[in-house]
Formats: C-alpha cells, sequence, structure tokens
C-alpha cells in the first residue's frame, strides 16, 4: 500500500493484513511519512506488515519506531539471527525454485511467524507477478506459510485449496498500477478467498 484510501479499502474489504514495501529499488517503496499515515488510518485488528529486501539495521529501527508495525517481513538475503535481532515478529520470504530446501529454511527461521513462500527469479525479490510450483511445498512443513506469487483473482481459489497456506499474499494481481491497487479486484480476490474457506469448513 502507498496510500491511504487503498489501505482503508483493502480493510474494509476484508483484508487480514496490508504491506508496506520500504524496499529501495521497489517501485511500490512508500516513504516512512506516507507509511504512518496508512498505518494510524486502519481500523482495529487489521495488522500491518513492513517490508524489507536487505536493509540497515538503523532503517528498520526508525520503521519500527516511527511507522510500528505489527510485523517485518524480510524479502532478501538475511539471516536468522538478523531478523530475530529487533524483537518484533517477522515473516521470512523464501523464493522458491526446484533446489529449495524449504524444510532447512524453517529449522533456519524456527522462530520466525511464518514463511512467505514466493516466486523466484533472478533479477527480483518479488512483486513479478510469477507463481512458482506449489508440488514444491512440504506438507510437513512446521511453520505456517504464506502465500505468495502470482496471485490473483482468476487462481487464488485453486491455490487456497490445493496449499492450504495459513495466508495468502497479493499485489501485482489487484493493482490498477504498481503500488495504486483496484478496489474491485481486491474485492473479488477476498470474496473468492471467502468463498473457498467457506467450503473447506
Amino acid at each position: 500500500m502507498t496510500r491511504v484510501e487503498d489501505g482503508l479499502a483493502a480493510a474494509r474489504l476484508g483484508a487480514d493484513a496490508i504491506g508496506l514495501v520500504f524496499a529501495e529499488k521497489s517501485p511500490r517503496r512508500v516513504d516512512l511519512a506516507a507509511a504512518g499515515e496508512v498505518v494510524r488510518a486502519l481500523p482495529p485488528f487489521v495488522a500491518s506488515v513492513a517490508l524489507f529486501v536487505n536493509p540497515e539495521p538503523v532503517l528498520v529501527a526508525r520503521v519500527l519506531a516511527e511507522v510500528r508495525p505489527a510485523l517485518l517481513q524480510f524479502h532478501g538475503e538475511e539471516e536468522a539471527a538478523f531478523c530475530r535481532s529487533f524483537g518484533s515478529p517477522y515473516l521470512k520470504a523464501v523464493r522458491v525454485r526446484p533446489e529449495t530446501d524449504l524444510l532447512q529454511c524453517a529449522t533456519d527461521f524456527s522462530d520466525a511467524a511464518g514463511l512467505l513462500l514466493d516466486a523466484y527469479a533472478p533479477d527480483a525479490h518479488g512483486g513479478t507477478g510469477h507463481r512458482f510450483d506449489w508440488s514444491l511445498i512440504p506438507a510437513d512443513l512446521p511453520l505456517p506459510v504464506v502465500l505468495a506469487g502470482g496471485l490473483a483473482p482468476g487462481n487464488v481459489a485453486e491455490a487456497v485449496r490445493r496449499v492450504r497456506p495459513w495466508g495468502v499474499d497479493v499485489s501485482s494481481g489487484v493493482e490498477a498500477a504498481k503500488g495504486i491497487k483496484d478496489a474491485a479486484k481486491v474485492a473479488a480476490f477476498i470474496n473468492e478467498v471467502a468463498n473457498v474457506d467457506l467450503q473447506l469448513s
């Protein structure tokens, strides 16, 4: 999210959490002042997630102090000791390809709130709009899975049925432009997830 109105729209439509990107090279990057405005506007029980890619510790500390996100999300090559050093709950993103050992990742980041599984791209740390082979996810992965990578209203129901993740993460699949959300696509995405939840109950 880069705008208050997009964060509020997602919350009203039923999103459990919204993301704020602080990765320097991302077209979805938001500055601290704008991020703070988005977070302060959110209603109760909607979490804010601050996303980083190989950040300097001082940036993470500033975001924690000024924006006060509920959760950190690390999308780079960060080590577990770095991720846990801020004393805040965190997700570790893993870009999945056939040789990725997700069970080892779960061991290495055993204190993470979960693993966010995304598509691998050699020149990007996420937000590519591509999906990966969901069959690469072990059924006995001991951490909660947040599934990302190429999700959109047209495929998220299938993703939830097949993977049974703890949550799903979407960015490009519900955008009008990079960093600008399309409320109709957000509504369609959340409705698809809600319908699958009803079928599984």
